[in-house]
């Protein structure tokens, strides 16, 4: 297996899935149905402070390239947060990003990590173009950028780091993991809300 195995893998395995979080109800999810620029900034802070805490806790616990690359990851989400004030929301997710012990797992949940995070990104950038706010819009489609470069980089170090099928199957797993508790938790919290999490809009 390569590394653009495991993505396509993934992809595959998951593309109802991904397909689902793509659309305009993660961010309906995301606020609780307050779908105003103001809760749409508040939820995206909160998913980057997340981000932030879990990639920051890794850098610290590993050595090496891959402690650099997730050092990378939660600098740039704390750039992404600034000084913005956070909605108060829990994600699923992250709960299994932190359950990723190895190396290899970390890296295969990184990329699972990529792939929900980037269709947010496209949702957020939709958004606020929807709103006439082109700068914002153009902040997100930057930030979806460095999304698909943090996960080439991944990809990469798994290459390095991967030694056998059993390292390439359990970065698939974490990964796939990863995106499957996004989806759960946006199925959850549509059905909470009265909202058909399944017809994609």
């Amino acid at each position: 297996m390569t590394a653009d195995d495991l993505i396509d893998a993934v992809r595959d395995d998951q593309q109802t899935e991904l397909s689902r979080i793509g659309s305009s109800k993660t961010l309906y999810a995301d606020t609780r149905g307050e779908m105003e620029p103001d809760a749409i900034h508040a939820a995206a802070a909160a998913r980057e402070a997340a981000t932030r805490d879990t990639f920051e806790a890794w850098a610290e616990e590993g050595d090496g390239a891959v402690a650099d690359l997730f050092a990378d990851a939660a600098a740039k989400a704390a750039d992404r947060l600034g000084d913005a004030d956070p909605a108060d929301r829990e994600y699923a997710l992250y709960d299994t990003l932190a359950g990723l012990d190895s190396p290899v797992e970390r890296l295969g949940g990184l990329v699972g990590w990529t792939l929900v995070d980037k269709k947010i990104k496209e949702q957020l950038t939709g958004f606020f173009t929807g709103q006439a706010d082109p700068q914002t819009a153009s902040t997100f489609r930057s930030a979806g950028g460095d999304v698909e470069e943090l996960r080439e980089d991944a990809a990469d170090l798994l290459e390095a780091t991967c030694d056998g099928e059993a390292d390439w199957d359990e970065a698939e797993a974490a990964a796939t993991a990863v995106v499957e508790a996004a989806y759960d938790d946006y199925v959850e919290t549509l059905e909470d809300l009265g909202v058909n999490p399944k017809n994609v809009c």
